[in-house]
């Protein structure tokens, strides 16, 4: 490749040729640009698409049968997936939130008036349409058709129904911020406008 100075006027100052010459020791000012001349071959765009890269893969056995990789300190240090105490003590706390989670649940039946207190959200109202775990995430989980746009679903989630309910109108909590009672439709008297 071929390195050439130009100056803030585009006009040609010089090659820039010497291996072991400093930049400094060019006439280099504010405003100059190096122009790069490839002569490698390689085409604009050619390394873009990395499908066509090739990559070294190695098996799991072999890579299993390494002793200087991430995996085998991981397993010498007792680190994370392999750290089976710790391991086993974060499976007995989702054991015991899922329990008090289903606990929760059990105390709200669908068709029940609610109001849900989100952290960082307002008080909302609503009507309980759903109870139960759902495929999106673990833990059970209340669906709500509010009385106001606040969701951000209409009863359905990654494709799959859960509820019925106008867009922006459903939204799915956790048991914990669900209370059940007599809570009536809010007016905020526009029918009389």
């Amino acid at each position: 490749m071929e390195l050439e100075l130009y100056g803030a006027d585009d006009k040609f100052y010089s090659k820039l040729d010497q291996e072991d010459a400093l930049l400094g020791s060019y006439p280099v000012d504010d405003g100059c640009r190096i122009h790069v001349i490839d002569h490698s071959g390689v085409r604009l765009g050619e390394y873009e698409d990395v499908s066509k890269v090739e990559k070294y893969e190695i098996s799991p056995e072999a890579y299993e049968r390494r002793q200087n990789t991430v995996r085998s300190f991981m397993k010498r240090s007792k680190l994370g997936p392999y750290n089976e105490e710790l391991r086993a003590q974060q499976e007995a706390e989702a054991a015991q939130r899922l329990s008090e989670e289903k606990a929760q649940a059990s105390a709200i039946s669908v068709g029940s008036r609610c109001e849900v207190r989100a952290p960082g959200q307002s008080l909302r109202r609503g009507t309980v349409m759903y109870v139960g775990l759902t495929d999106f995430k673990p833990g059970y989980w209340v669906g709500v058709r509010y009385d106001e746009p606040l969701g951000k679903n209409d009863g359905s989630v990654n494709g799959k129904r859960y509820f019925e309910c106008q867009a922006k109108y459903g939204a799915f909590v956790k048991p914990s911020a669900v209370t059940v009672g007599d809570f009536p439709e809010e007016d905020y008297g526009l029918d009389e406008m």
